[in-house]
């Protein structure tokens, strides 16, 4: 299987002072939350009272959108500008931020919402600590 690692390797051009690691980490993390977001919501709507995770679902489904979007800017080097990435990246953490404060208001009664909350938490401190990185 190949790793975000292995393509930031093959990378024929210079990345210049990104601390590769984090850029790596916070990929990988973003991608896992979306997934975890989107896993949540659907589990969601599969509960009796939906009606009640309406903010939660659709918060999940916001952050799912923000973390593939930005995985996907981070993945792509050609023309870089640090000035999209940090927006991207801060808002990522917000949105990340914004789903584990509303999944961690249901994980004593969902476990998909507690797995999806611990995501976010992970997620959101892979971005700040590439934005700091990022200077």
């Amino acid at each position: 299987m190949t790793t975000v690692k292995d393509m930031l390797a093959t990378y024929p051009a210079d990345l210049g002072e990104i601390d590769r690691a984090k850029l790596t980490r916070c990929i990988e993390e973003c991608v896992a939350c979306a997934q975890a977001c989107t896993a949540c919501a659907d589990a969601c709507l599969s509960e009796g009272m939906v009606g009640e995770l309406t903010k939660c679902i659709r918060t999940d489904m916001d952050c799912a959108d923000i973390c593939t979007t930005t995985a996907s800017v981070l993945s792509r080097h050609t023309g870089y500008d640090a000035n999209v990435t940090r927006a991207m990246l801060q808002a990522c953490a917000t949105a990340c931020k914004a789903c584990a404060d509303e999944c961690g208001t249901h994980a004593d009664q969902h476990e998909h919402c507690r797995l999806c909350a611990e995501a976010c938490r992970s997620c959101e401190e892979a971005c700040q600590e590439l934005l700091g990185a990022l200077g």
